[in-house]
């Protein structure tokens, strides 16, 4: 057969956010609450009719929904086991389910599912008995998409279902559902992943790819997820693609597949912008943006530069642990030098500026004129500076106003008395 040219099937490509889909509970990063729950729960036969998950877009909902559906129906390779945490993966219900081809593990997504009559059809079906499992499990995607008369529908049901009936309903808007519901429900919340663990966690699957990826690289990864699980397997996806497999995927690779600029040079562009240099500021952000740098990112960098500082100026233990050391050797003397209601300033003005970078017809003309904003007000004072030099040059006038008073006699009555002198002072001759 010609190496070259195989004409033999080939197996499609599954990306990596399904390639490595959690298929049990001990697969699950980051859950250890959820987990434990659901471990004594089944252990003690205290098994709730209906779960809400939520969290983030990409921390697993879906994914632990099936797991429940998969434990709770599991009868073991001997097809005489019982619910259990640890689904055997190999009878028919564990095999059908992870297919998702399970007569009786009923998914809905209420995104384009939204009326009342989706709702009926489906409590209609409530009523009759599983057909092979032993539960039958509605698993209910975007569970807050549903309008009001559907969530209205759902509530008696959902109040008092037939015991072979488990609802588990996944969402990202959990104050968007009734709390009429959630009272009816056992509610988990999967906590947002942090870099390290995501970081650990991306670098097991690229070690399974055969893909060599930098630790800078990899940590770049984990910061642009945020917190999500396939936001960063879609991530390290891409990044593979893109690169030689022959060669190590490097942190210069990643910032420019995510429009990103270099943490050094961010702080740079900081540090230019709070000492007045805008001339040095506009240079560095024009070569941030030849270099491949989105402005977008770029004031959302400046953002996440701001607030760093901050909590380094703050609580520099906690701070610190986050940033590396050589992030930490440019940030701390930076935290020294700038006040906290200068720091605050900043970040309301970059703040707003995300929203200016979006919408203006020249994203990287709004970032300069952003830039030149930020300049001319780093060196004006604060308000709580202005107070207190007004108090001061107050007091200093009624001191100087008592001494000539002694000099000169007795003081004139309230009525004949001159005007105190003014405080206020120009721009010109502020100090």
């Amino acid at each position: 057969m010609n190496e070259l040219f195989p004409t033999g099937p080939a197996s499609p490509y599954r990306v990596l956010a399904r390639k490595y889909r959690p298929v049990t509970f001990a697969e699950l990063v980051g859950q250890d609450a959820l987990v434990r729950t659901l471990t004594n729960a089944i252990k003690t036969g205290r098994i709730a009719h209906a779960f809400v998950l939520t969290g983030v877009r990409g921390i697993g909902k879906t994914t632990t929904a099936r797991i429940i559906a998969r434990a709770l129906n599991c009868v073991g390779p001997d097809g005489k086991g019982g619910p259990t945490i640890e689904p055997c993966g190999v009878c028919e219900h564990c095999t059908q389910i992870a297919q998702d081809r399970h007569v009786d593990v009923i998914e809905m997504d209420a995104a384009s599912r939204t009326g009342v009559d989706d709702i009926r059809d489906l409590i209609e079906g409530v009523q009759y008995r599983p057909v092979r499992a032993r539960y039958k499990v509605y698993i209910i995607d975007e569970v807050h998409m549903l309008s009001k008369n559907a969530f209205n529908a759902l509530l008696k049901t959902l109040e008092e279902p037939p015991e072979h009936v488990k609802f588990v309903f996944a969402t990202t808007e959990l104050r968007k559902v009734p709390i009429t519901v959630l009272s009816r429900c056992q509610r988990f919340d999967l906590r947002r992943l942090d870099r390290e663990q995501l970081a650990q966690h991306l670098s097991g699957i690229a070690a399974k790819e055969n893909a060599r990826i930098a630790p800078d690289a990899i940590a770049l990864l984990a910061r642009a997820a945020d917190g999500s699980v396939r936001d960063g397997l879609s991530l390290l996806d891409r990044a593979i693609a893109e690169s030689d497999p022959k060669a190590e995927i490097s942190a210069e690779q990643v910032r420019g597949m995510l429009g990103l600029a270099d943490r050094g040079q961010t702080l740079d562009l900081f540090e230019a912008v709070m000492k007045g240099a805008v001339a040095e500021a506009l240079a560095l952000a024009r070569d941030l943006y030849r270099a491949g740098a989105d402005p977008l990112t770029l004031v959302q960098d400046l953002l996440e530069v701001t607030h760093g500082i901050t909590r380094l100026k703050l609580v520099a233990e906690q701070a610190a642990a986050d940033l590396s050391a050589s992030e930490a050797a440019r940030a701390k003397p930076l935290a020294e030098k700038l006040s906290v209601p200068v720091l605050s300033r900043a970040w309301q003005i970059l703040l707003k500026g995300v929203s200016e970078v979006q919408l203006a017809p020249q994203p990287m003309n709004a970032l300069e004129m952003l830039l030149v904003r930020l300049a001319y007000v780093a060196d004006l004072p604060t308000p709580g500076e202005i107070v207190a030099r007004l108090e001061s040059e107050r007091a200093g006038n009624g001191a100087l106003g008592t001494t000539v008073a002694g000099a000169s006699g007795p003081s004139p009555s309230p009525r004949t008395a001159s005007p105190a002198p003014s405080t206020s002072r120009s721009r010109a001759t502020w100090p």
